[in-house]
């Protein structure tokens, strides 16, 4: 069980810290966006979809860790 626990912590970090960096490039692509609008349109869309990203990857390591614990606990 020691090691199950510290592949959960090390998945709870890093789950954080993709939904971290989702929000902070949300953020940063919206400002991006309404700052100037066509150069910077672009930039903040690719911004945005790199968050969508980080998000949908938080996401899909959540629903695997949520597996392994039905797994684990059987």
């Amino acid at each position: 069980m020691l090691i199950y626990k510290k592949i959960e912590k090390k998945a709870d970090h890093f789950i954080y810290g993709l939904i971290g960096n989702g929000i902070i490039l949300l953020i940063l692509g919206i400002l991006i966006v309404w700052t100037d609008f066509m150069l910077r349109l672009v930039v903040g869309l690719a911004t945005i979809i790199i968050a969508y990203g980080f998000f949908y990857m938080a996401y899909k390591i959540y629903a695997i860790k949520k597996e392994i614990n039905k797994f684990i606990k059987m």
